[in-house]
């Protein structure tokens, strides 16, 4: 995958360039999905605390005839849902864990060859607007 990087970019966001109709590639994406979860390895975040937390979800995805038919694609109405399926699961301690998670749900579609997942906490630290951690993860090849 190339990146585009834009110098204007006000969140600090690394945008990727994924859609390449020359491998037939798609780039399905989720930006700034906000859930509350419980999250965290200290004492504060733990016993049912529930905190902010935001999602950015970039997928490559091998384009297929899709007909104008949802079942032929992959949909990110599904992707958040899956994220959502997993803050409800409960407690994680890590947000490299529940980027881990999201990645390893997201490439669980044949379609999908690779997952960047961008987990941030929004309230950890007073002075920071976000901490948090972004993982590329691809389908394995044989």
């Amino acid at each position: 995958m190339s990146q585009t990087i834009s110098n204007s970019d006000a969140d600090n966001v690394t945008r990727l360039q994924i859609a390449d109709a020359t491998k037939a590639i798609r780039h399905v994406f989720v930006r700034d999905l906000v859930l509350e979860g419980e999250i965290g390895v200290y004492a504060h975040e733990k016993d049912g605390f529930r905190q902010p937390m935001r999602f950015n979800i970039d997928l490559t995805v091998r384009e297929v005839a899709h007909g104008d038919a949802l079942e032929n694609v992959v949909c990110y109405e599904e992707i958040v849902n899956k994220v959502k399926a997993l803050i409800a699961e409960g407690h994680v301690n890590l947000v490299e864990t529940l980027a881990e998670r999201i990645a390893s749900r997201c490439l669980e579609d044949a379609r999908v060859e690779r997952a960047r997942i961008r987990v941030e906490k929004l309230a950890a630290i007073a002075e920071t607007a976000s901490v948090g951690v972004e993982i590329e993860r691809g389908r394995a090849t044989p």
